[in-house]
């Protein structure tokens, strides 16, 4: 693993010819979930299979939470007291998160650099992560000038709504992963269907994966990313 610093961001690097990050092959960039520590997603890069020359990133959010745990990270902050003392999840799919915007133009940043440092175009990047990573991920490929090669959803929600009901036409035919536990307790299930629902109406390619469980990243899901994986970049 190779550690280094894009656009003020952490990223952790690997995979690739020298498993480092090196070679000419396209990438995946997956993003953390909130409250994780920046390295969180980092050994699933061994446990997907994808021939070796597939590139795998992995940024960490720029947020501590708080000064005493410096490894927990965020990419936008949450009311933690109000999630906690809530009966019931909070399910207001139209809010735009204060602070999602600021992450999104850090992302951006940090990708542009990664296009340049790791000679790669969008079109050959999935894009992804898992949870509040998930919601980042598709806002920026959604908003996206360029096309990016895939994108995908790990146990992510809807927000902001009325913004990602006007963007998604552009991105017809973009192939999307998703998987969501029907038990998740965080992210209610229905709330992922609607994220799919909104996702195919608008001619985006969702291959669907739903499972017993709950705010995880099960074992036989990683099975399948891998298959998405190469047939996205229509390698073996």
């Amino acid at each position: 693993m190779r550690e280094e610093t894009r656009g003020g961001l952490t990223v952790r690097l690997t995979g690739g010819e020298d498993r480092e990050g090196g070679g000419e092959g396209p990438a995946v960039v997956l993003l953390h979930g909130f409250g994780a520590p920046g390295d969180d997603l980092v050994p699933l890069w061994r446990v997907i299979d994808v021939p070796e020359a597939v590139r795998f990133v992995f940024p960490e959010g720029p947020l501590a939470l708080d000064a005493n745990w410096p490894k927990a990270r965020a990419w936008w902050m949450l009311d933690l007291e109000r999630l906690m003392s809530s009966q019931t999840p909070v399910r207001n799919v139209r809010v735009t998160p204060p602070g999602l915007a600021d992450a999104r133009e850090r992302l951006q940043t940090a990708l542009l650099e990664l296009e340049t440092s790791l000679n790669l175009s969008p079109h050959r990047m999935i894009l992804g992560g898992f949870s509040q990573g998930a919601m980042l991920a598709c806002d920026v490929v959604l908003r996206s000038p360029q096309s990016y090669a895939g994108l995908i959803i790990l146990s992510g929600t809807l927000i902001a709504r009325d913004d990602w009901e006007a963007l998604p036409p552009a991105r017809k035919g973009l192939p999307v992963f998703q998987s969501h536990g029907t038990r998740d307790p965080l992210l209610p299930f229905d709330m992922a269907q609607e994220l799919r629902d909104l996702f195919t109406v608008h001619g985006l390619a969702v291959e669907w994966h739903e499972f017993e469980g709950g705010h995880e990243i099960p074992y036989h899901v990683l099975t399948q990313l891998g298959t998405f994986i190469r047939r996205t970049f229509q390698i073996s």
